[in-house]
């Protein structure tokens, strides 16, 4: 994860070329379900800057909807920034400088609350995913399938019952297996006695 505090990646299901409204606006509701769980669990006043990537890109996508694809109702489509190497100046009028903030604002606003319900009417899934990441750290399409469903998350194909936890010895980390694991062989059992 390096630097990041948590990571929604989606495989696509196809070579994709182009996206479509729908998908472009998910795309915006999706990027702030973190911050609104924020909000939901801790309150306003305890939102983190962990969403400052997420608003970003966010952002961008609501702005490339007005700018460049023509998704705006009141600009329509037409291209309102400068493409690379263009003799076109990247200025617009103050008026349609507001307008397109105006757009953007409305992508964003629209989607956030969007976002916002979703997990409201879902505050169950939003806990039970809590407790699969708390469990298993990571979770693919399967768990997501069996939170959705409501039903008992299983194990990622991938977990192991293994645990690593630092050793008091030489401050090194030792595998430490889970209470479903086997017995300790008795052997060691004796050895452990005598010392």
């Amino acid at each position: 994860r390096g630097r990041a505090l948590g990571v929604t990646q989606f495989l696509p299901e196809g070579d994709q070329i182009s996206q479509n409204r729908q998908e472009l606006e998910s795309s915006i509701s999706v990027a702030y379900g973190g911050r609104i769980a924020e909000e939901l669990i801790y309150g306003k006043n305890k939102v983190s800057t962990g969403a400052s990537q997420d608003i970003k890109q966010a952002s961008a996508i609501a702005r490339a909807m007005v700018t460049e694809w023509g998704f705006s109702e009141k600009l329509g489509p037409i291209l309102l920034t400068a493409e690379p190497n263009s003799l076109r100046s990247n200025t617009v009028s103050h008026e349609t400088g507001k307008l397109i903030d105006d757009e953007v604002r409305s992508f964003i606003d629209n989607n956030y609350q969007r976002a916002l319900q979703l997990l409201t009417d879902n505050i169950d899934i939003l806990h039970a995913m809590k407790d699969a990441l708390m469990k298993y750290e990571t979770i693919d399409t399967e768990q997501v399938d069996d939170l959705m469903a409501r039903v008992e998350v299983r194990a990622p194909s991938d977990w192991s019952e293994e645990k690593i936890e630092p050793s008091d010895e030489d401050n090194t980390n030792k595998i430490v297996e889970s209470e479903s694991a086997t017995e300790q062989p008795e052997s060691e059992k004796k050895k452990e006695d005598i010392e």
